[in-house]
This record gives C-alpha cells, structure tokens and sequence, in this order.
C-alpha cells in the first residue's frame, strides 16, 4: 500500500533538519495538516534566515515507506490511533517512528530495564529472571537491545513480548551480535525505532533512543550501572517525563554499581523482586492519563504580553543551554507564559537557535 501524499509531507516535514518534536506539532496545529505546513515551511524559513535549509525530499521519503513496508515493518506518526500511548502523551511527542512486528506489546502496561553493557554474571541472571516475572505478570519489558543487561531483560521476556528500541534504522542491527535476538524480537515482540531507515546510529541516536525507551514504559528499572553511564542518562528522562525511577541495590565493592547504588541515595525506589516492581507502578495503572495532564497555567490565554518578541526570544534564548530543558522550567526562569515560550521556541528552532527533542525538552543549537 504506497503512502498518502498527507503521509508523505507529514515525514518529509519530520526529517527536515531544525524541525524537531515540538515545531513539527506547532506546526501540524498552526496550520492544519503536514501538507499545508510543508507548503508553508520555505516562507517561515526565509523570514529567519535559513533559506538554505534542505527540505527532506518527496523522492526519499517514497523511498523510505517503500523500504520500510518491504520488510514488513510500518511508519507511525504521532497523530495515528494507534500510536503507544505514553509516547502519544509526551509534549510533544515524537513526531514519528517505525516499527516492527507486534504492537499490540506497546498496548500492555510497560517497564523498561537498562544497565551495563559489561554487566556481571549476577546482574545478568537478575535481569533475564526479573524480566520474565514481569512478563508473566503481565507487564512488557523494554530496553536497548545492548549489549549486557538489555540482552539478559529482552532475553527473559522473549515469550511473553518485549520491546527493543534500537538508534538506528529500523533495518540496523547494532550490535551484530544479538542479530538472532534482533530478529526473535521482531517475530514476538516489538522493534521500534525513532530514525529513518538505513541509518547508521551515531553517538548522539542513543540519548534519543534512551527517552523513547522511557517514553514508552511507566517506570525504569536501573539493574547495574556506573557512576558515568547510558543508564544513568535513562534515569533522569524517566524523571523528566514523570516516570518512575527504580534501582537494583549492589556491592559497594563493584564500580558497575556505583551509579545505581548512587540512584537509591537520590530517592529511586530499592526494588529486587517482581512483586517490589508492581508495588510502585500498580497505583498508577488506573490513572496513567494524569501524570501527563497539563496543568492549568500550560494553557493560560490571560496573561498580559507585554513584551516585544524580540525580548520574548532573547530571553529564552538566555536560559537555553546544552543541558536539556522543559518547556516549564523555561518558563519559570524567564517569567514567560508556557504558551509565550513554546511560540518563540519554534521561532527559534527554525532560526536554527534551538532543537526540542522527545519528551518535551529543548537544548541551545548554533
């Protein structure tokens, strides 16, 4: 079934460079639908000076659904009914992403286990045994297809349904060492991926592929991790998208459990069983939808806007830095409206000053 030419200009928008989360469904709202933002997107571009901004060509993104349905797999955008929920609730959510084999896993309330890639034998054992407890409870089990303690947790839900987000393409198997599990997965669970296909994954896919892994799960469990890691990184998304936060205690001995251990010290919740893990999340499967509700002041029409958008943009752009950040805390450092910031933050990720990044967070650019 080849893609409408909505499909088609909602993907050739999402790929253009310096159009990130947060553009592109600012951009979907302004104007109605991706073919009408598409057809407006050279005009904004010109009016903050990036006239040379390459837009994501028709010819490719044919390509890529051609190449994508060829092997099964399928493109999913963030307005689809049957896009996963949590990923669905984050603001913004990611405009779009590929998947492969069953989605109906996404469906189940989901946990994510990350960890170390050299993980020891015990914290191996732990994961694959934990992962298959949370699988027969019901629960889908998501990581990283890594090496180490994402292998163990994807091994240990294998027949029950586990998810692995990978940062490559949906066609890449990175590491080629877990190319048969790679493919088991495809067959029984779910591969998901947030890059076009044929990419190859680069230094900077993994923090993305972290807040998708995250964004999809209610809660993450931290097996085994060093003071300086991924896990670590996967840990303050789910914070940031208001999951919760959970860590496997270790020796004191071991340095691959310096970070983890590091988590429970900062208030993540010490489990070591199955029954510990549904003890934290349970409270919330009735009610999921309100850890993303919006508060009241995100919507907030009455605020006198006094400022000139040139002021408006220099003081955002003031307290933007490599560190991501909300769109709330944003707002609360210039004293601006979430509305004010999220306006002038297209601006100035169109200007090619700004990237928003899944999960609602925005970094400088430039």
């Amino acid at each position: 079934m080849s893609a409408t030419s909505e499909q088609l200009a909602c993907l050739r928008l999402a790929r253009t460079p310096g159009i990130g989360p947060l553009t592109f469904s600012r951009l979907l709202k302004a104007y109605g639908s991706g073919h009408e933002a598409l057809e407006n997107l050279p005009g904004r571009l010109r009016s903050v000076g990036r006239s040379s901004v390459r837009i994501y060509p028709e010819k490719d993104a044919e390509t890529e659904f051609r190449y994508t349905e060829k092997i099964g797999a399928r493109i999913l955008f963030s307005s689809d009914g049957d896009f996963p929920r949590l990923l669905k609730a984050l603001d913004p959510a990611p405009p779009v992403i590929t998947i492969l084999g069953d989605l109906s896993v996404s469906q189940k309330p989901c946990i994510s286990m990350v960890g170390a890639r050299n993980a020891s034998a015990a914290a191996m054992k732990l994961a694959r045994n934990l992962a298959f407890e949370l699988g027969e409870r019901g629960y889908t089990v998501v990581s990283g297809l890594a090496r180490g303690v994402d292998t163990a947790a994807h091994h240990g839900a294998l027949s029950t349904g586990t998810i692995a987000v990978i940062a490559g393409g949906i066609d890449n198997i990175y590491p080629h060492q877990n190319t048969d599990l790679r493919n088991q997965i495809a067959e029984q669970g779910l591969i998901v991926s947030e890059s076009r296909f044929g990419h190859e994954p680069r230094a900077a896919d993994f923090p993305r592929r972290n807040r998708l892994i995250t964004g999809l799960s209610m809660g993450v469990i931290v097996v085994e991790a060093a003071k300086r890691s991924g896990s670590l990184i996967s840990a303050r998304c789910a914070l940031e998208q208001g999951r919760e936060v959970m860590a496997i205690p270790g020796s004191p001995l071991d340095p691959r459990t310096k970070g983890s251990n590091g988590l429970i010290k900062s208030g993540a919740t010490l489990v070591e069983t199955a029954d510990d893990v549904v003890e934290v999340v349970q409270p919330s499967l009735p009610q999921q939808h309100s850890l993303f509700d919006p508060s009241p002041s995100d919507y907030e029409d009455d605020r006198t806007e006094v400022e000139s958008s040139g002021e408006v943009l220099a003081r955002i752009r003031s307290a933007l830095s490599p560190t991501p950040t909300s769109i709330s805390d944003i707002a609360q450092a210039t004293g601006l409206s979430s509305r004010q910031c999220s306006t002038a933050l297209v601006e100035l990720e169109l200007a090619g000053q700004a990237m928003s990044i899944s999960g609602g967070l925005i970094v400088s650019a430039g």
